[in-house]
């Protein structure tokens, strides 16, 4: 546990990213665990749950690396799309190339949701805290802020998925206040 009255040092700082990251990961495996079948790729929202889920986890695994160089997506990861994220932009008019992938199983995202949450310590640990950057040239901020940011990504988006399970299937998602 971290002593509120200490300065905080970097080994702490990394311990409560990883609490953190292990907390929203498991909140965000409890929606798409509880997510029915039918809503999965059901068509009621601008986004389908599946693309909200494959969103939060791809920009977690992203934004957990050191920079854009970095990353190296997982290995089902499908690239012949114009938003690989899951979530589609506007779309380029010259591109071949299909707005948003083809929809990830719920097996596929919860396999991707497992790499996360067994990577999320080293990733963590491989990070430059302290770097005035955030190492993604479309991010102005520092590297601990933009952790921070990630954070509330994927505490945003679970807790969207977590409203949408309410308002439709009547399930609620346990509160996680801590990971591992």
């Amino acid at each position: 546990m971290v002593d509120p009255v200490a300065a905080p040092t970097l080994e702490s700082l990394r311990a409560a990213l990883k609490s953190q990251y292990h907390a929203g990961l498991a909140m965000l495996h409890e929606a798409i665990s509880q997510c029915p079948p039918s809503y999965w790729d059901g068509t009621s929202h601008v986004n389908q749950f599946w693309q909200i889920a494959y969103h939060a986890l791809f920009f977690t695994h992203l934004y957990a690396q050191q920079d854009d160089g970095s990353f190296r997506p997982w290995s089902g990861h499908q690239l012949d799309n114009q938003n690989p994220d899951g979530i589609g932009g506007p779309p380029s008019p010259d591109s071949p190339l299909p707005l948003i992938p083809r929809a990830y199983s719920k097996g596929q995202v919860l396999e991707y949701w497992t790499i996360c949450d067994e990577s999320i310590d080293g990733w963590i640990d491989a990070l430059e805290l302290t770097a005035a950057e955030s190492g993604f040239p479309w991010v102005s901020m520092s590297k601990l802020e933009h952790q921070l940011v990630s954070l509330r990504h994927l505490q945003h988006h679970t807790a969207q998925l977590g409203d949408r399970l309410r308002a439709t299937s009547s399930v609620g998602l346990r509160w996680v206040g801590a990971g591992r």
